[in-house]
């Protein structure tokens, strides 16, 4: 019986720096599977620059997961290559998939000191140098003299690189290229050149050497937006080639408009997704017009809507949480009726946030946990069969699953309100004849019957989600 897929993104970026979170994934694996989750994204495993206390982004040896003492740890901020891989063994006995996240688009923290010839060029304006070419002290050097050349002998120099933000001899942070073609895309750190033949082949051979390694099932693809779509189309088949495995990929390319996602997939032609950033933004503004939105477009310009096999939903991720550089924190009063949308229609393959499910102690924010343990299992266990789509008032919206003959009591309706709630009147199919439901997350009191049509009147209060399933009411005994 193959149940609906689901993510959960087990990271945010306000993690202590304990080195626990491996062994509280492997201790949270059959939770998460009761829970209905079939994949798990992590965060990057290997040593950033900072050791223990690195997010994962900053990387400096994509080979240490936290084997070697590099950057003043052996492990990293999340535990060690051996609790890494013991999590992805337990969760591979729970059945759940497990997502990598890769970051390769730049590195940090040199081993050495290299002099190159470049120019400075404007950090607000990638194309616009600033005087000519002069000779540097670039961090560009990387040799991992702790590794010793143990899985890979490949070292690092200014060749392989085509921008970076430091100039050792002025001792000044400035964005400056070694003379090769300005990257408009440059992010951070010393800029990888993806047109180098050397780079290419040295990271395939990473990932090779990752998948078996860890036998990971697939990737999150940081900032493909900084690195050729001609990259990751040939990579991604080359890896897949390699290791014989399908490994799903998601890319994170951080753009309100669907047209540059969906050119994006039209060049990288792979078999990849991306993260429905629209959706995320639509989510945030309605959340920030407090019932000034107009609930039928809050699908209109999103992945799901266009192209619903290749979009990755999600309401919040790390890069969209408080503080962050793509701050765009759905409000509160919002987050259930967003998770819903996600949830609980049919397109889309959803991804849950650490840091909603769990909360995010340094905000003070404590989550929403029990509403999407909830929601989690209505989409596990009840939203199945052919969708009714009720996307048809500016304050109040809905829909309906039938239900399916593989899920016992399957089958579900969802009513939500930005405004003062209401009444929306929906079928649900003529097999729920006589049935009751009732609201699955309490906010609506009173139980609904469905006519000899499979009709229903079905209701939600002010600025909530409703989500009615089958409930028929304790026989009495008398």
């Amino acid at each position: 019986m193959a149940n609906n897929g689901l993510i959960v993104q087990f990271f945010d970026h306000k993690l202590p720096n304990d080195g626990k979170l491996w062994k509280e994934l492997a201790a949270n694996a059959a939770k998460l599977k009761t829970d209905g989750v079939t994949a798990v994204w992590l965060p990057p495993a290997y040593k950033g620059i900072a050791g223990k206390d690195d997010t994962g982004y900053d990387v400096y040896d994509l080979y240490d997961l936290g084997e070697f003492n590099q950057k003043g740890s052996v492990r990293t901020k999340y535990g060690t290559k051996k609790e890494y891989i013991d999590a992805i063994e337990e969760l591979h006995k729970k059945g759940i998939n497990v997502y990598a996240d890769v970051a390769i688009n730049h590195k940090y923290g040199a081993d050495k000191v290299e002099k190159i010839s470049a120019a400075e060029f404007n950090e607000h304006s990638h194309y616009q140098m600033i005087g000519d070419n002069k000779t540097i002290c670039g961090f560009t050097g990387f040799n991992f003299p702790a590794r010793k050349g143990k899985y890979s002998d490949f070292e690092w120099n200014w060749r392989h690189f085509n921008g970076i933000d430091w100039n050792q001899d002025k001792m000044r942070e400035r964005l400056l290229k070694n003379g090769k073609e300005v990257d408009a895309d440059y992010l951070m750190g010393a800029d990888i050149d993806f047109n180098n033949r050397d780079v290419y082949e040295e990271l395939v051979r990473w990932a090779v050497w990752y998948v078996k390694t860890t036998n990971v099932d697939g990737f999150r693809l940081d900032a493909v937006k900084d690195i050729p779509s001609s990259f990751y189309r040939d990579f991604l088949f080359k890896v897949r080639e390699m290791t014989n495995k399908e490994l799903f990929s998601v890319g994170e390319y951080m753009h309100w408009s669907e047209e540059v996602l969906n050119s994006y997939l039209r060049q990288i032609d792979s078999g990849s997704s991306l993260l429905d950033t629209p959706l995320h933004y639509n989510f945030y503004n309605c959340s920030k017009a407090h019932g000034d939105y107009d609930l039928r477009r809050i699908f209109d310009g999103t992945l799901v809507q266009t192209n619903p096999v290749k979009a990755v939903t999600f309401v919040e991720d790390h890069n969209t949480e408080m503080g962050q550089v793509y701050e765009s924190w759905v409000e509160d009063w919002f987050k259930p009726s967003a998770y819903a949308i996600i949830l609980l229609r049919e397109a889309g393959y959803p991804s849950v946030f650490y840091g909603d499910y769990n909360g995010i102690p340094s905000d003070k924010y404590k989550g929403f946990k029990s509403v999407l343990d909830k929601l989690m299992k209505l989409r596990k266990n009840k939203a199945y069969g052919v969708q009714h789509d009720y996307i048809d008032d500016r304050d109040c919206i809905g829909w309906t699953r039938e239900g399916d003959a593989e899920h016992k009591d399957s089958g579900l309706a969802v009513v939500i309100s930005d405004g003062k709630g209401g009444t929306k009147r929906m079928y649900i199919g003529k097999q729920f004849a006589g049935a009751h439901f009732s609201d699955a997350l309490g906010n609506a009191k009173y139980n609904i019957k469905i006519d000899s049509e499979g009709w229903g009147d079905f209701y939600v209060n002010r600025s909530a989600v409703a989500v009615w399933v089958r409930k028929e009411p304790k026989q009495s005994n008398k």
